[in-house]
């Protein structure tokens, strides 16, 4: 697999860079790695970056974005956090890696059995840990179909919450960030929203999340 350059990052458009991310993920399900040389992209990468996507998902050990998507250095920039939370320091980050430096899709990445998700249904409550929780509770209160068991040993409820919560941060994205927002009217970028499965590996994208336009 090549070393993304300037040249390559630029001929890739929004809807070719999740195409991208689709057909890694199919690689990572098979387990069919792409033959990358990781020494020689390091180096190659030394002088500058260009990666064609950004990636907010979990700090769960088994939801690495590079190996999920089978990307290697310099291709995408992974932003983690427990629950795929969304705050300003993530924003600028993002907002850095789609207008400097010229990636070209945003991924908001959740995940199934998600502990920070199980947290906040349970109304947890533990040193700084409370503050992130109470960023997840608004998809937790969003949640009104299940009626009874509205706790984390209700695998179906946590697993509606995972999502509305990924629904969320997407839209928060487009609402707290002008600069995002102009990017994605202008079709300079695109975003979406997903789950990662970890039994399966599989990644699955929500409908009513993708703001891509067609080129």
């Amino acid at each position: 697999m090549k070393t993304l350059t300037k040249e390559l990052q630029d001929s890739i458009t929004p809807s070719l860079a999740l195409n991208i991310l689709k057909e890694g993920n199919k690689r990572f399900v098979n387990n069919l790695k792409a033959n990358r040389n990781l020494l020689q992209q390091a180096n190659e990468t030394s002088d500058g970056q260009h990666p064609f996507a950004v990636v907010l998902s979990c700090i769960d050990s088994r939801t690495s974005a590079e190996l999920i998507f089978d990307q290697g250095l310099g291709d995408i920039f992974s932003v983690r956090i427990a629950g795929n939370i969304l705050n300003e320091d993530i924003l600028g980050s993002m907002e850095f890696a789609c207008k400097l430096a010229g990636s070209k899709i945003i991924v908001v990445l959740g995940h199934s059995k998600c502990g920070a998700v199980k947290g906040a249904c349970d109304h947890a409550e533990m040193g700084n840990l409370t503050a992130l929780l109470a960023k997840i509770r608004p998809a937790v209160d969003d949640e009104v179909e299940t009626k009874d068991n509205r706790t984390s040993k209700n695998s179906v409820f946590v697993e509606n919450v995972a999502a509305i919560n990924v629904k969320r941060t997407v839209k928060a994205i487009m609402e707290r960030s002008t600069i995002l927002e102009h990017m994605i009217e202008n079709g300079e970028i695109g975003i979406i929203g997903g789950m990662h499965d970890l039994l399966t590996g599989e990644v699955t994208y929500y409908p009513d999340t993708i703001f891509i336009t067609k080129q």
